[in-house]
């Protein structure tokens, strides 16, 4: 069973900055991509950045130039660096992988922007 574990969130004020990492339990190269999703409440979750097998990066307009996704394959981890955070990017912030039409959830971290 493949399991991904996110950790890093917290509380921080507008401006500040946080990473995430997301421990993933398999080679983060076996999936198609992966990435972030976030849902700030009482919305949808939304994607937030991704990255494929062939270090491609995909992100949310609303986090272009302030968010960076990373990965690390020697430690199956991902990271999401979040700089100049803002109140709108309070969330809870779910780590995701595909294989084709499998996908896979993190239990979510969530990241508090003080205004």
């Amino acid at each position: 069973q493949v399991q991904l574990v996110e950790s890093g969130g917290g509380l921080v004020q507008t401006g500040g900055s946080l990473t995430l990492s997301c421990a993933v339990s398999e080679n983060i190269f076996n999936f198609n991509a992966v990435g972030y999703y976030g849902q700030a409440p009482g919305k949808q979750r939304e994607l937030v950045a991704l990255i494929n097998v062939g270090g491609v990066t995909k992100y949310a307009d609303s986090v272009k130039g302030r968010f960076t996704i990373s990965r690390d394959g020697a430690k199956n981890t991902v990271y999401l660096q979040m700089n100049s955070l803002k109140p709108e990017d309070t969330a809870v912030y779910f780590c995701y992988a595909h294989i084709l039409s499998r996908q896979y959830w993190g239990q979510g971290t969530q990241v508090t922007v003080s205004s």
